[in-house]
């Protein structure tokens, strides 16, 4: 059952056509009666902060009022709120590509090649312009990097699977999506502050037309979501602005920026490809330890050991190494006899951007590959 909450508003609620049309109604909303509607006109300017009650409105009319009320109880301006939540629109698109996201294998075992999205996310387009951008912007990188720590490469491998460098940033209304997606329900108390926190963002002076971005609500060249953009974005040229939609070095930054919040460690590297004996007993190095979110990620890692350690087990490396004290985990993405990886805490870091091995590793490798490594 949805259940609205009550909210005094000074005019009546508007409720767009397109909201008429709602994939999650079981029932058409019901008609509110005149009695609740002369209320709302003659309420007074100042709003009155309410405890949620049952009322009439249901549907998505009805959760627009839920949102207004957590919108007042984190402090969002009440013109903020009137411009804004009455006029949602539902978005039928970001619904279906919700629902369209895998809820995990049916089979566990059958994990796909790491080869195929290789080829398509560290490709020779994606390295050449990456290049480029690495050269012209190479001094400031040097900058962002002794602020943050962390590798320019990284930074620009981010940039250009997250949005191909600025060129598919997506077209999303992020405030429609948000809302529309904690409506739906299946991960709603995350979409619900993501959307109060795009309302802090219009708040702070962000206009409405910048706030686009993908279906699930990502925006900007570093595809955060809202609250990492109050939290994490800076300025990166010295402008006194942090603008993440337009500006590619403040782009840049905030995403170490957040590298750096997710526990990046300065002067070392995200991992190295190796090669893998036949005779490694992999049974001996399975990981023991339980992850406190995306288990199936690191679940594919092994024990953690010391490099001089993975050298004495006969896993050498292809090209770069690592040092000998390092601590590394071993993966093999593409199972035995094929290139396999060690990864450091820095690679875990990048899982904090996007909770995917594949993701990790073709970040790691394109940023190698636009550092020339």
């Amino acid at each position: 059952m949805r259940l609205g909450w009550a909210f005094i508003l000074t005019g009546a609620l508007a409720t767009p056509a397109s909201a008429q049309s709602d994939p999650l109604a079981p029932l058409p909303a019901q008609q509110p009666t005149g009695a609740p509607a002369q209320q709302a006109a003659s309420a007074p300017a100042q709003q009155v902060l309410r405890a949620p009650v049952q009322q009439a409105a249901s549907g998505f009319d009805g959760y627009r009022e839920t949102l207004a009320y957590k919108a007042r109880l984190a402090g969002v301006r009440e013109a903020t709120i009137q411009a804004t939540i009455p006029y949602l629109r539902l978005n039928s698109t970001a619904i279906r590509l919700d629902r369209a996201q895998p809820g995990g294998a049916s089979n566990p075992n059958a994990i796909p090649p790491f080869a195929p999205y290789k080829a398509k996310h560290v490709n020779s387009a994606l390295i050449q312009r990456g290049r480029t951008r690495y050269r012209s912007h190479y001094a400031r990188l040097l900058q962002i990097e002794r602020r943050f720590g962390v590798e320019p490469q990284i930074l620009m491998a981010i940039y250009g699977h997250e949005t191909s460098y600025g060129s598919v940033t997506g077209n999303f209304d992020l405030v429609d999506v948000l809302a529309t997606l904690a409506y739906e329900g299946r991960r709603r108390e995350f979409f619900e502050e993501e959307f109060v926190a795009a309302l802090k963002l219009l708040d702070r002076g962000t206009s409405r037309s910048r706030l686009k971005g993908s279906w699930a609500g990502a925006t900007g060249y570093p595809q955060f979501m809202p609250t990492n953009v109050l939290r994490l974005a800076v300025d990166g040229d010295g402008d006194g602005y942090a603008n993440i939609w337009s500006n590619e070095l403040d782009g840049l930054a905030s995403i170490a920026n957040y590298l750096r919040d997710a526990g990046w460690k300065p002067d070392l590297h995200w991992g190295i490809p190796v090669r893998v004996p036949s005779t490694l007993n992999r049974a001996a190095i399975v990981s023991r330890l339980k992850a406190p979110r995306c288990e199936a990620v690191y679940r594919r890692h092994s024990q953690w050991k010391t490099v001089r350690e993975w050298r004495a087990l006969g896993v050498m490396p292809t090209r770069r190494s690592l040092p000998d004290h390092e601590m590394a985990t071993l993966i093999e993405p593409d199972g035995p006899n094929a290139t396999a990886y060690l990864l450091t805490t820095n690679y875990r870091a990048i899982l904090d951007y996007n909770c995917s091995n594949f993701y990790a590793l073709s970040v790691g490798l394109l940023g190698d590959a636009i550092a020339g490594d």
